[in-house]
């Protein structure tokens, strides 16, 4: 084994600390409201304290590679003992730009490239539109996720040709990577399956959707361990997200009566003064049925399922185009994305 990369969950975290005594690269993507209230973590500061640690116990002679665009994730820094790499969304970030100018490493999004930059001098790895895992350069968040993967690779010493050669092969299809941004070509219209359970991966899927140029449809829901202001947060973003919007709930309610996180999620719906039509189908498998058979031409069905293997499995039988992750015409994409190649991570994540 020459390489091991481990995601970090905050509730392994706080059960078991961590797997490791200490790491070569600690990468930190962001911070979001997320799990509040459970294991004694009741505010974002909370997590980001907790999150913290895997910047800390970066080596000495290692990077914590951390989220410039993020204050409660950039902060880490005066915690970590090793060498700090940003990356950021913005080439005009200032703290970014104060790191560079200083020496220091990191990556950016510039004029279309994923880049890395180290004092005066630039690299550029790839145009993101040709880079399979963004969708074409129409997800913000998954450009974010390469640059942070990229530039803990440049850390290690990988070769900018090397990253390249990685980026253009990796793809975000139910094979690879199921559950995070699986777009399937079903003929008159796609269907998209996404593990996002929270306000900032709703957040960050929007961010894709609003480029679709026809109708989306939303299959919608959250763990039912989340608090009520949570769901209804869910409820006010799939309004703004999407056109039309099914409300579901998971098999496992976990510990809420059955009907109650759905009721939550419409609150937040009726929310949002131009809000989507919406209806509510508990079961999971009907409501994604549901949208499935009504999906106009040329739309888009967004499922967020809990069951990831579930929903990719109600997609496949409606037998698929092989390319099904080619998007519309009407969206320019350099590259296809396979559907036989999902991030929070919690930019999805983590």
């Amino acid at each position: 084994v020459e390489v091991a990369i481990l995601e970090t969950a905050r509730g392994g975290m706080l059960r078991s600390g961590l797997a490791f005594k200490a790491c070569d690269v600690g990468v930190v993507l962001n911070v979001a409201a997320d799990h509040l209230g459970i294991g004694d973590i009741e505010t974002v500061e909370d997590l980001a304290h907790l999150k913290s640690i895997v910047a800390e116990t970066t080596r000495p002679s290692g990077y914590a590679v951390l989220n410039a665009d993020d204050p409660l994730v950039s902060s880490m820094a005066q915690r970590v003992k090793g060498q700090v790499a940003y990356f950021s969304m913005d080439p005009h970030n200032e703290l970014l730009r104060k790191h560079t100018q200083q020496g220091g490493l990191a990556a950016i999004y510039e004029h279309g490239y994923l880049s890395i930059l180290k004092g005066d001098w630039l690299l550029r790895i790839e145009q993101a539109e040709k880079v399979p895992l963004t969708m074409g350069g129409l997800a913000p968040f998954q450009i974010a996720n390469a640059l942070a993967a990229s530039l803990a690779a440049f850390a290690q010493g990988v070769s900018i040709e090397h990253i390249r050669q990685a980026l253009h092969s990796f793809q975000s299809g139910a094979q690879q990577t199921p559950g995070r941004m699986n777009l399937f070509n079903l003929g008159r219209f796609h269907a998209l399956v996404d593990y996002a359970h929270n306000p900032a991966s709703y957040e960050a899927l929007g961010g894709f959707v609003k480029n679709w140029p026809g109708c989306c449809i939303g299959v919608v829901g959250g763990p039912g361990d989340r608090r009520d202001e949570d769901f209804i947060a869910l409820g006010k973003l799939a309004g703004q997200i999407f056109d039309e919007v099914i409300v579901k709930e998971d098999d496992d309610t976990r510990g809420r009566p059955r009907g109650d996180a759905a009721k939550w999620i419409v609150h937040g719906l009726e929310e949002v003064p131009t809000a989507a039509s919406y209806r509510t189908i508990l079961n999971e498998t009907e409501a994604v049925n549901t949208a499935l058979d009504a999906a106009p031409d040329d739309s888009l069905v967004v499922i967020l399922p809990e069951s990831v293997s579930r929903a990719i499995g109600l997609i496949q039988a409606r037998n698929p185009l092989p390319q099904g992750n080619v998007a519309p015409s009407t969206i320019e994409t350099s590259e296809p994305v396979s559907p036989t190649s999902e991030q929070y991570a919690e930019v999805h994540s983590s």
